[in-house]
Formats: structure tokens, sequence, C-alpha cells
């Protein structure tokens, strides 16, 4: 019996290696995960909405992020606990698939597991709640449904009036007070971009410049592509323009195999050097030859063969970033040439024009593009500082992405939480007349939404109590389509204010957050295995090299 002695404990222990973690039961595993959830909500929740606050996140490689986009805050937020990650990812699949919405997909997750919570203090059991929420949620698809707004499913996604009536309410999520000015900007990028068929609209070709100084009243659209660097040489300016792009870069090249050369005499040295200047202005000749004005390059620009380019007068662009080079392949046309020799019709790009200006100190390469297909739309972005830029970056983003939804599918729904409490007051009802103890949990999920007003109303600082009861006394009387207008922290029809959101959004981030919350109250044990040896994966090797 001396074997069996020397085995530690007793029990699971016995199981499983020493150093593990093993958290079993409501107390320690389910209402645990839910408690870490409920802190991640907790976070992206103040930044819900219009009013939103911004967070301020500083990442692992110090790098400060000052936003109110909930989906950036998650990344950058390197989220350890299991449960919360369900969460996170639950996010990040909003971000993709739609682009707009995260926050509410995560808030809305984080409150039905608090009040999945509460049911289950008062003794229901997980898979009772799991059962309610489910039914909960196949209920509110079909009544989203019902609130889409007549003849929203038809639209032209060229008219720039209905683009922006979609849009605003993505961008104004992030950028409040400034929709107007922005939406504008994006509807009109997206719109030079929109193929034959919406439905292949790619996100991609609308391309985001950020420059510093100014204000955001001086931002605008370019058709074509901004470059944020100066042309190399002399020449700044070229107009109706063949391109040739060679992606090995612009110099001579060394060969392939050592050689070496025995020079007698000085001659001998000075035809040499001669033969290899006569090379490549041969090279440089032959490119002029095929008609191209601009050369772009992948990479280093030789002296010698720079001399000879400003000889033939070829304007000279340098896109060290490989897929910059391939988006200008795209927006010119051209097709990258991978040494340097004579380029055939089919291999050159064309552009209206070529030109360097400066904007607001910052040297920029301009190529305009009036007449292509699927060219490239690029919003240049002015702001103070670069946080700011990058929210307006974000903002964009959002618009577009919205833009690429509405061209699948445009039906749109009333926002404001004029959807949600409506969603509240019909599950409610639902939830009356059902039997047995899921009704409690649907009733439960008919509550959560009462988290979108009452979160918007305390971001605008008004009071969250009177305004969800004044809207469920408006939707008793039938009015739906009443919403907070946050300006005047009064009830009001949304569709004299305007603001209205994709029905696709709120779809998918409804099904994301019950999925989530589902997901995590289904998990009963947590089984942690002692954390492998070894250096850590997120410590720096050599004790904080570079970040590259």
């Amino acid at each position: 019996m001396v074997g069996l002695g020397s085995m530690a404990g007793y029990g699971i222990q016995s199981m499983l290696k020493e150093g593990h973690r093993h958290l079993s039961g409501l107390e320690e595993a389910v209402l645990k995960n839910i408690d870490a959830c409920r802190e991640l909500s907790a976070i992206t929740r103040t930044s819900l909405g219009p009013n939103g606050m911004n967070k301020m996140v500083i990442n692992h490689l110090d790098k400060l992020f000052v936003t109110n986009d909930a989906a950036t805050i998650v990344n950058e937020l390197e989220v350890q606990h299991p449960a919360a990650k369900i969460l996170v990812l639950a996010g990040r699949a909003q971000q993709e698939e739609i682009g707009d919405g995260a926050n509410l997909t995560i808030s809305f997750a984080g409150e039905l597991l608090e009040k999945a919570e509460e049911l289950i203090r008062m003794g229901l059991h997980p898979s009772e709640i799991i059962i309610g929420y489910t039914k909960a949620i196949n209920k509110t698809i079909e009544i989203l449904e019902d609130l889409v707004e007549k003849g929203s499913e038809n639209m032209d996604v060229r008219n720039k009036e209905e683009v922006v009536l979609r849009m605003r309410s993505a961008v104004a999520s992030k950028q409040f007070g400034q929709e107007d000015i922005m939406c504008p900007l994006v509807a009109d990028a997206c719109i030079q971009v929109c193929p034959k068929n919406p439905a292949n609209f790619n996100v991609d070709n609308v391309r985001v410049a950020k420059l510093l100084g100014g204000g955001l009243h001086n931002s605008s659209v370019v058709r074509g592509m901004v470059l944020k660097n100066d042309a190399v040489g002399s020449i700044k300016r070229v107009e109706k323009a063949k391109i040739a792009v060679f992606a090995g870069g612009v110099d001579t090249s060394a060969t392939e195999t050592k050689g070496t050369v025995l020079i007698h005499s000085a001659e001998q040295l000075e035809n040499y050097a001669k033969t290899e200047e006569a090379k490549v202005e041969e090279l440089i000749k032959a490119v002029a030859d095929s008609g191209a004005k601009v050369i772009v390059s992948g990479a280093a620009v030789g002296d010698m063969a720079l001399h000879f380019c400003e000889r033939y007068k070829l304007m000279v662009l340098k896109i060290s970033s490989k897929f910059e080079l391939r988006r200008f392949c795209r927006t010119t046309g051209a097709i990258a040439i991978l040494k340097l020799s004579q380029p055939n019709a089919e291999e050159l790009g064309y552009a209206d024009s070529v030109s360097v200006e400066e904007i607001g100190g910052t040297r920029v390469t301009v190529v305009k593009n009036e007449e292509g297909g699927n060219s490239v739309a690029t919003v240049v972005l002015r702001g103070s500082t670069d946080s700011i830029l990058d929210d307006l970056e974000r903002a964009v983003d959002d618009g577009v992405n919205t833009y690429k939804s509405m061209c699948r599918d445009s039906r749109i729904i009333p926002g404001a939480a004029a959807t949600e409490i409506e969603l509240a007051k019909r599950l409610k009802e639902f939830s009356l007349k059902e039997t047995g103890l899921d009704q409690y949990a649907i009733a439960k999920f008919a509550e959560s939404f009462e988290m979108v007003p009452r979160t918007l109303a305390e971001n605008a600082g008004l009071s969250a109590m009177e305004i969800i009861s004044s809207l469920y006394a408006e939707h008793a009387s039938g009015n739906v389509k009443v919403g907070i207008d946050l300006e005047e922290g009064a009830c009001k029809d949304i569709s004299t204010l305007k603001i209205w959101d994709l029905y696709v959004t709120k779809f998918f981030a409804l099904k994301y957050s019950a999925d989530a919350a589902c997901t995590v109250l289904r998990v009963d044990q947590i089984i942690m295995a002692k954390p492998a040896g070894g250096p850590r994966r997120d410590a720096q090797p050599g004790g904080g090299m570079d970040e590259d």
C-alpha cells in the first residue's frame, strides 16, 4: 500500500497533473464566468451610442488608443479570462461580418448574463435559462422583421441621400456632431468605387489618408490614390500619363554569379564604367519609348537610373509597401514587372494626372483616375492630433462597412432605442403566454433590451428611468417609432429625426450576443491545466527589443 500512499490527494486531484486548477459547480464556475463577462461589458457599455465616453487603452507595445470603438478597445485589451474571451470573439465576429455594432453585441451579451445570474440565484437551472433565451431570440428575430420600415428594401445604392440616411447612425455613434460632415464624404467615396453589381463592393477600395493639421472641414475625397511620399527627382506633375510599375526597383542589378574583371589600363576602366552607363540608359530609354511617363518602383531607385529618368523626363515614384503597390496597380490598371525591362503596351497603367501636392506641410503624391472601372477612392482626413485622426478613420471604416452591408440588404429599422423598446414590450407579452419555467428567462431577455435606452440616456446625462417609462408609454399607445432624441433629452418620433439602423446590423448583433451568452451559460466546470513552463509567450524576447 505504500505505493499508493505516495499519490497526492484523492478524487479529481489524483487524476490530473499537479498544478492544475479545477472550478466546478454554480458558485465557482458559472457565476465567476458571468462576473468576468459583466466586467467586460461594463467597460464597453459606457462607450455605447453617440454620447459614449472614450477609453484610453495602452497596449503591450506601449501604443496609445483613445477611442470609443468597442472593437478596437476589446482587441487591444488582452482579455485572459476564457469566458470573457467568448464575448470578445462575438464582438469580433460582428466587426468582421458587418463592421458596426460590436459594442451592442458585447454590452447586450453582458446584460443577458447579468439577468441570467439573477435567475440562477432565484433557483433556475442554467439549461432552463438557455431554452428560454433560445426561444426569446427566435421570437426577437420574428419581431425584427415586423419593424422593418416599409419600402426600404428597394434602394438605389448610388443615390447619395439614401446612402447618407442609412450611414448616419453608424458614423454618429463614433463621431457625434460630425456625422453631417463625414457621411457625405464617405458616401461620395463609396458611390465612386461601387461596381456595376453593388453586391461585389470591395471595402478595400475606399482608402483613408490621414494628414495632420487643418480640421475635419478640410477633409476631401480624391478619386484615385494618395501616397504619403514625395516623388523622387525633380518632375512633380504629369498629366494623362502611362505608368510602368517595376516591383524589383529601378537600379542596375548585380549579376547572380561572382565574376572577377581584370583591368589593365585606365581606358579599360573608363569603358567599363561607360558600358554600365550605356546599359542603364538603354533600359530607361526603352521604358520611355514605350510611352510611359511615370515609373513606379517597389524598391530603391539608383542614382544613375534616376539621372537618366530625369533626362528622359520620366517622373519617378517609390512605393515601398507591397500592398500599397498592389492597390496602385489596381487603381491604374498596370501590371507590376519584376525586373527593369521594356514594358509591353498591356503592362502599362494609366492615370489622368499624377502630381505632388503639399497638404498641411506634408508632401503627398495624388494619383487621380476619373474614368477607371473598379478604381480606388481615398478619403483625405485632416485633424489636429494622431488619436483624433485614428478615431476619424474608424468612423470612416464603419461608414464604408455599413455601405457594404446596405448593398446586400438595405432594409432599415428605427434607431435610437425605438426598436429595442418595441422588442422588449412584445417579448414581455410573449413571455406571459408561455407556460413553464422558461417564461422567466424570456421575461428577463425582454428586460435586457432596456439596457440600450438606459445606456444611451445615462451616457447623455439624462434620467434613465423617466426616459424608459415614457418610451414604454408611447409604445404602448402604438407609436412604434418613438425613440430618444439625445440632444433635447426627450422622446420623439425617429422618422422625423432620421435616425435609422440597418436591419442586418441589429439582426447579427442580437444573434451573436444571445449565442455568446448561451455558450457561457452552458459551462459548468472549468479545468485549467498547469501553464507550460518556459518563457512567457507575450514576454518580449531579449528583454524588450525593438517592436518590429
